[in-house]
């Protein structure tokens, strides 16, 4: 089987993008982060979702950003937005975290290179979605571009592929793939403040956007909330 690292967050569409991957016959290799995020929740449902989908192997790896702060998912001084709708606030929301899809990338790219695998997956979507820099096709390929010049496997000539299955697709496509390949999503945490015990807030970005997705999907939502 050919080896690929998945990048795991626990949540949603990183659960998806395995499954995904896990099904077009890769040894999936995932790879979460804890970077220093509000909750360890998200960090549990990787390694439940790793273990329930078949992966070869997980790791976590700790990088503690909120060092650096900047961003309502690592500074708990800074309040998580509840609005009416995903995405209505002007600008680049306070939930986003500088680089972190770089930084992941880029250790994903550094196991790759020990596994000597080509290729590496992350659930980046930019149809529904907070309006993050990192999630854009666009980025996708100008990392992809890097990592080709920046490796010895690539000197050599072992290109390495950045896969984004679900780039330009909606939440509920996304939710019907995984259904289709077997995710079970209830072992999944996407909320940006969820408790200890896994429970989604119900009014963050992240909470509406999962649940209009289930909803446009027309599939019972097994998310539990607080």
């Amino acid at each position: 089987m050919k080896r690929a690292v998945v990048l795991l967050s626990g949540g949603l569409d990183s659960a998806t993008t395995l499954a995904i991957a896990r099904n077009q016959g890769y040894a999936c290799h995932c790879l979460s982060l804890d970077y220093g995020q509000r909750h360890r929740a998200e960090l549990q449902a990787a390694a439940h979702m790793a273990a329930a989908l078949g992966a070869t192997a997980h790791r976590t790896l700790t990088l503690d950003l909120s060092v650096f702060g900047g961003s309502a998912l690592t500074d708990k001084n800074l309040a998580v937005p509840t609005h009416e709708q995903p995405g209505e606030q002007a600008g680049i929301p306070i939930t986003y975290v500088p680089a972190r899809n770089t930084i992941m990338l880029s250790l994903a790219l550094a196991w790759a290179e020990v596994l000597q695998a080509q290729d590496i997956f992350i659930g980046a979507n930019a149809v529904d979605y907070s309006g993050y820099p990192d999630c854009r096709p666009e980025y996708i390929s100008a990392f992809e571009a890097m990592a080709n010049l920046a490796t010895k496997a690539a000197v050599e000539g072992r290109r390495t592929a950045i896969h984004s299955p679900l780039i330009t697709l909606s939440k509920a496509n996304i939710i019907r793939k995984g259904i289709e390949l077997g995710v079970d999503y209830a072992l999944t945490v996407s909320c940006y403040q969820a408790d200890d015990a896994g429970r989604a807030c119900g009014v963050c970005d992240s909470c509406r956007l999962r649940r209009k997705g289930f909803a446009e999907a027309g599939v019972s939502d097994p998310t539990r909330y607080a």
